[in-house]
């Protein structure tokens, strides 16, 4: 069964920068949401959670 990608309720189609996310059987995928067919990143759950704070927390170092 493919995966069900979903994009924030917050993406508007005007160009920014959005992610899709969708469940793997045992991880969290992410993709760019303007290039689907260009590949994700799959997650362990506790992974993704670490992300989602070190962005909601603004501390990761780019």
């Amino acid at each position: 069964m493919s995966p069900v990608w979903r994009k924030s309720r917050r993406s508007t189609n005007q160009g920014g920068a959005c992610i899709e996310v969708a469940a793997l059987s045992r991880a969290v995928g992410v993709r760019d949401s303007k290039n689907p067919d260009g590949g994700h990143l799959a997650l362990t759950p506790d992974r993704f959670a670490a992300l989602l704070w070190r962005i909601k927390d603004n501390s990761l170092e780019l």
